[in-house]
């Protein structure tokens, strides 16, 4: 299973904000800075950017792509994803008995299921997001910059968390991140996007050792900071 997105473009009245094509085979980071596309593009691909602007999408794959069924979002910010005032049992769009399930999956307890978003802590409401996208059974599952909020130890268990799921469900991931360390742990493709198009692409650890951009060195330099992120 495969996603090739052959072009995304997307105007506005006066310019062209985004311009790119991008394939999928296992996982993909599209990283940039703010304001370099990224929020465009997710938009575009589950159908929600406003009407003011245009898009020209043409996709290869063997499936179609349709919101909440083959294509699910776990959104950057887990305290404002969910209804604060519905239990999380509700929050899920099948039953009970396979909502348990899911919460299984992503070693949650399942009594969690009663309680309100308010009760639960940044880390819980991720994975219950998680668990809400992946009871949909998607092909492509979107994230969000979804450890943003974060400390780093939680997001590392996000981010394996994910990765284990990936395995187990064999769904396709694209990342969206300013992130580059984050994407690491998940990704084995990369492309780095500024100013809506693409500047650079391709195996993650290759690019990660012989960047070609000063843009890519400082996404590099700003997310690993003073770690040692070259062999």
């Amino acid at each position: 299973m495969s996603f090739l997105c052959k072009k995304l473009k997307i105007k506005s009245s006066k310019e062209t904000l985004v311009d790119i094509s991008f394939a999928i085979e296992s996982s993909f980071a599209l990283v940039g800075q703010s304001g370099s596309g990224k929020s465009l593009t997710l938009k575009a691909i589950l159908g929600m950017l406003p009407s003011n602007l245009k898009c020209e999408f043409e996709y290869e794959a063997n499936f179609t792509l349709q919101r909440g069924k083959t294509l699910s979002l776990v959104p950057q910010n887990p305290f404002t994803a969910l209804s604060p005032l519905t239990k999380i049992k509700d929050q899920f769009l099948i039953e009970q008995t396979k909502a348990q399930e899911f919460m299984d999956m992503v070693e949650l307890n399942k009594s969690l299921l009663f309680r309100y978003p308010a009760e639960l802590s940044g880390g819980q409401l991720q994975r219950v997001i998680i668990a809400i996208a992946l009871s949909l059974e998607p092909k492509l599952l979107l994230l969000d910059e979804p450890t943003t909020a974060l400390d780093h130890e939680t997001k590392e268990n996000i981010l394996n968390l994910i990765k284990k799921l990936q395995t187990l469900k064999k769904f396709m991931v694209l990342f969206v991140t300013h992130d580059i360390d984050a994407s690491t742990k998940l990704c084995s493709q990369i492309g780095v996007i500024k100013n809506g198009k693409i500047i650079e692409s391709g195996d993650l650890e290759k690019i990660l050792q012989n960047p070609k951009s000063d843009y890519t060195k400082t996404l590099i330099e700003s997310s690993f900071k003073n770690r040692e992120f070259r062999r």
